[in-house]
């Protein structure tokens, strides 16, 4: 009688288990090219009996503490994805950890069953890919790879398809008539869209007519000046800058100026170590490297402008607090000039504390365009290529001067739009005009927080800093 009630029991159990049984591990990898690499979304199920193996191994259970159980979700992430294989035409690559989710649910017999979900990134920029999971390899389950090309990526060939049937191991199909995949190996080639394809086109051309020639110089113009417009490029770096400042259009122009300098050099000069130090230096490191510079410096200038403009803000409350004890009476003979905090910009009045600087401007100008431009950097490689570099330097300058164009005028803009703040009268004495310049200077010191830690592989954002 016992036994026959063990086998109900256990029949029970199965029936009202994990879907894929509960000894099951499902595999789950999406990969997707990006124009700035590969995106990974590794997902691994654990049915009830693995998943109480992996909570024994933890010395934890579904009741405890959840910052512990999330804890060891990270690092037990971590550990698989170190031992995923994974290489880029050829090199061993290792996934950048992102953000991890863990979940719960309970499964049969009162055992719950467990899923994490992590995100990674992969340092790499076309070529061919080639994954191999290795973690339980004799587990059942289901094992889907998805492979798909996203934003700024093309894909020339894939092993797997871009359909998605599980949508990350939360929906098994209920019909059984579906066989679960057994995907545990993948490879696809893929490469970045190049925005330039019309450049691309001329410097292939046999023969190029002036008429040719100057229709390239139009549209690297018009590519340079959009390509302002993307994310990147010290936009809001710029703004932020000249929001607390007492710039005017010459201010303006010059920091513009100065940023698309520096990013065209750049350029010049990860081109020179592409073409002569590629097999002791790879360029994704030199680009870090540089970004983690421009970062840096960024955060150095934004604080000395912070303690600059706390300064004048101290001033002018002592200045306030003065006049209110001493009143003094003048004559109409008598004038005071009051030019640290008036000064005529670009339409009109501005009223911040802080002095422009020369020296402000060239250091941030030239950390905001340290890192070198990708579509103007194949531009460059292409023109060496095809030998017509003098034809590819023309291009790179009209290219970098439509960029400089947007650059300066959205310096501009930002001058006019401060001249609309209220005249002195009436925002001197408003904390929040008085305070505005500190912000703008504590929003620069973000920003360059911000992009070092894109640099360094510790933020992986979908977008990049404007």
């Amino acid at each position: 009688m016992k036994r026959g009630s063990l086998l109900l029991l256990s029949a029970a159990f199965v029936a009202s288990g994990h879907p894929m049984g509960n000894s099951s591990v499902s595999h789950y990898a999406r990969l997707e090219a990006t124009l700035h690499g590969v995106e990974l979304q590794y997902a691994l199920d654990l049915a009830e009996l693995p998943a109480a193996d992996l909570f024994a191994s933890w010395k934890l259970d579904r009741n405890s503490p959840r910052s512990a159980l999330e804890a060891k979700a990270q690092e037990q992430a971590q550990a698989w994805l170190n031992q995923l294989r994974i290489t880029a035409d050829g090199k061993p690559i290792h996934p950048k950890l992102g953000n991890v989710e863990l979940v719960i649910a309970d499964g049969a017999g009162n055992l719950p069953v467990l899923r994490i979900h992590a995100r990674a990134h992969l340092d790499t920029a076309g070529g061919a890919l080639e994954y191999a999971d290795p973690n339980f390899p004799d587990y059942p389950g289901w094992k889907e790879i998805v492979i798909l090309a996203g934003e700024g990526a093309a894909l020339q060939s894939a092993s797997q398809t871009s359909q998605d049937v599980s949508k990350g191991l939360t929906q098994y199909p209920s019909d059984p008539s579906v066989t679960p995949p057994q995907a545990l190996r993948a490879e696809f080639k893929w490469s970045v869209e190049q925005r330039g394809d019309v450049l691309s086109r001329l410097l292939h051309e046999r023969e190029i007519t002036p008429w040719m020639i100057l229709v390239g110089i139009a549209a690297a113009f018009v590519l340079g000046a959009a390509h302002a417009l993307t994310p990147g490029h010290g936009k809001t770096i710029v703004a932020a800058y000249l929001v607390g400042s007492r710039g005017t259009l010459k201010h303006a122009i010059f920091l513009g100026g100065m940023v698309t300098f520096t990013h065209t050099i750049s350029v010049f000069a990860l081109g020179l170590a592409t073409l002569f130090l590629f097999h002791y230096v790879m360029p994704e490191k030199i680009v870090q490297v540089l970004g983690a510079i421009s970062g840096l410096s960024i955060v150095a200038i934004g604080a000395w402008m912070v303690t600059k403009r706390l300064k004048a803000v101290r001033h002018q409350y002592q200045h306030e607090h003065h006049l209110k004890h001493h009143h003094h009476h003048h004559d109409h003979d008598h004038h005071h000039h009051h030019d640290h905090d008036h000064h005529h910009g670009p339409g009109g009045h501005t009223h911040m504390p802080d002095e422009i600087s020369w020296a402000g401007l060239t250091a941030l100008g030239a950390s905001g365009g340290l890192v070198p431009c990708e579509s103007a950097l194949v531009l460059l490689l292409g023109a060496i290529a095809l030998r017509r570099v003098g034809l590819g330097l023309v291009l790179l300058i009209s290219f970098s001067a439509g960029l400089a164009l947007v650059l300066m005028a959205i310096g501009t803009i930002v001058l006019f739009a401060r001249n609309l703040l209220p005249d002195r009268k009436r925002s001197s004495s408003n904390p929040f005009f008085r305070w505005l310049p500190v912000a703008s200077s504590a929003l620069v010191v973000i920003l360059g927080l911000i992009m070092t830690g894109i640099s360094l592989g510790w933020i992986h954002p979908k977008w990049m800093i404007g």
